[in-house]
């Protein structure tokens, strides 16, 4: 996990987010801006974060927070991390503001410095695509889990037809040009496919959501703002660790 050849892999993704982290919230799909996405993502949430109690949740690949802070708003008590330290700083910029006590820090997701059995959940959004290793990242985040914890993974299948170097896609970019085919999983994989992928790695309990609220949100967010409507299959599967 640790060759030279990654570690380029890993150098040339955590720039591509570097340069994006100032105006990363603007872009389209990584904040709530409409009633109908606001309902999504509490349907969302209510479905996959176990409830009845405040839980130790690791939001895995952060970035600027979004994850993180609509766990923290619903009470649990919440680490995050990503490798890209402006998305962190926007990210406690925005913790800060809320009156939020987060805990951020910079870690790789293949590689999490978390004893194991610290988590009760562990949840990545859109995270997969980017790694060179994703089925060891899913690994590692089952490793943190408690006995009973529950691993989500909200993510899609993308097009990856957008020009190089297009600023609104990242799978368009000049540094995933770069190094996309050493992604494994760029540009997404099937919902079932991820299902699979959990139940393989010993996950118990595994159940999965298409997103359809969601993406019909987002749908009608383009159109209100003059954009191309574009379809993306979403999705959130998630198992729990065997007890």
């Amino acid at each position: 996990m640790t060759s030279d050849r990654h570690d380029v892999v890993k150098r040339q993704v955590a720039a591509h987010w570097e340069r994006r982290a100032p105006g990363f919230d603007e872009d389209f799909g990584h904040s709530i801006r409409t009633p109908a996405e606001r309902a999504a993502w509490d349907r969302i949430l209510d479905l996959v974060v176990p409830a009845g109690r405040a839980l130790d949740t690791l939001d895995a690949g952060c970035g600027t927070g979004f994850l993180a802070l609509e766990l923290a708003s619903r009470g649990h008590r919440v680490t995050a991390v990503d490798f890209a330290p402006a998305m962190l700083a926007e990210a406690r910029r925005k913790a800060a503001a809320r009156g939020f006590s987060i805990r951020f820090e910079e870690a790789d997701a293949e590689a999490l410095p978390f004893a194991a059995g610290s988590f009760d959940l562990a949840i990545s959004r859109h995270l997969l695509w980017t790694l060179p290793h994703p089925e060891a990242a899913i690994d590692e985040w089952i490793r943190v889990l408690r006995s009973g914890g529950r691993l989500v993974i909200v993510d899609g299948q993308f097009d990856v037809g957008a020009p190089v170097g297009s600023g609104g896609s990242a799978r368009g970019s000049a540094e995933y040009a770069a190094v996309g085919d050493r992604l494994p999983f760029f540009g997404g994989r099937p919902r079932e496919e991820i299902s699979a992928l959990l139940e393989r790695h010993g996950l118990v309990n595994v159940a999965s959501d298409p997103l359809l609220d969601l993406v019909a949100a987002q749908e009608e967010r383009m159109v209100a703002e003059g954009q191309v409507r574009r379809t993306h299959r979403r999705y959130a599967a998630w198992g729990n660790v065997r007890r």
